[in-house]
């Protein structure tokens, strides 16, 4: 049986923990395109960063994992001297991962509903809808997130839904009160463009970027569809810093 891209992912972030070298294999270091700010590019920067890792006692699980095409994303847990919860994205090309995108936030407290960042399912469901079910997180964060439309809310939620967010509780009313926020009159929460969807069955990925309470930020949401609606939602969200600190010259997105 072959291992599945996912498998080499999972195995390739765990080695940040165990220390085996293998699993490095499946990065193609003569093209890794590294999106990370705060990386440097390509074989040395993956290493400086795996050595630095290293030194923390470092522990990495894999909650869940999906593939959509050439990508792998996955939703992450790291404790690297604290506890932290990651989207991670990689791109193959030749059966070798050639790109990387992250996203990563301090993990924080169960939310009113108490619910963690990172629990509930963890199967992808419903593989013969990715199309629609990307077409349906797409329409939504372009009509709602981006455009505001807040009134649609209902025509892509479910009226309770699962709500991950360390901030919010379940259901519409929760997410409408957080997207109407404003900050010293600046909306708190605003998306400004959507870069890149990715989908496998039941699980939508958005990866999005606009302003934090006036700070530049990356938003990575990931939805989970069931009977036409989202019913579940976790996210990390992640300040990005100043061009003039940047390791590389690719760009967070």
């Amino acid at each position: 049986m072959s291992v599945t891209r996912k498998h080499q992912i999972r195995d390739l972030l765990k080695s940040i923990e165990t220390g085996e070298p293998g699993p490095v294999a499946v990065v193609n270091e003569a093209k890794y395109i590294q999106h990370n700010p705060q990386t440097h590019e390509g074989s040395e920067g993956l290493a400086q960063l795996f050595q630095r890792l290293a030194k923390t006692g470092p522990r990495v699980n894999m909650v869940r994992a999906f593939e959509d095409g050439d990508y792998v994303f996955a939703h992450m847990e790291y404790d690297f001297a604290s506890r932290k919860i990651c989207f991670e994205v990689f791109r193959f090309h030749d059966g070798q991962a050639v790109e990387h995108w992250d996203n990563i936030q301090e993990r924080q407290a169960p939310n009113p509903s108490g619910r963690s960042m990172v629990d509930g399912p963890t199967q992808a469901a419903d593989l013969d809808l990715t199309e629609d079910n990307r077409t349906l997180v797409r329409s939504f964060a372009e009509t709602v997130l981006v455009a505001g439309d807040l009134d649609r809310l209902p025509d892509f939620m479910e009226p309770n839904y699962g709500e991950h967010n360390p901030h919010q509780a379940d259901g519409i009313a929760a997410l409408n009160s957080a997207l109407e926020a404003t900050v010293e009159g600046q909306q708190q929460i605003n998306y400004r463009r959507v870069h890149r969807i990715l989908a496998e069955g039941s699980f939508v990925l958005c990866v999005s970027e606009g302003e934090l309470a006036g700070v530049h930020a990356s938003f990575y949401d990931l939805f989970r569809i069931a009977d036409g609606k989202i019913a579940e939602h976790w996210d990390t969200t992640e300040k990005i810093a100043p061009r003039s600190e940047w390791k590389n010259d690719n760009g967070k997105f």
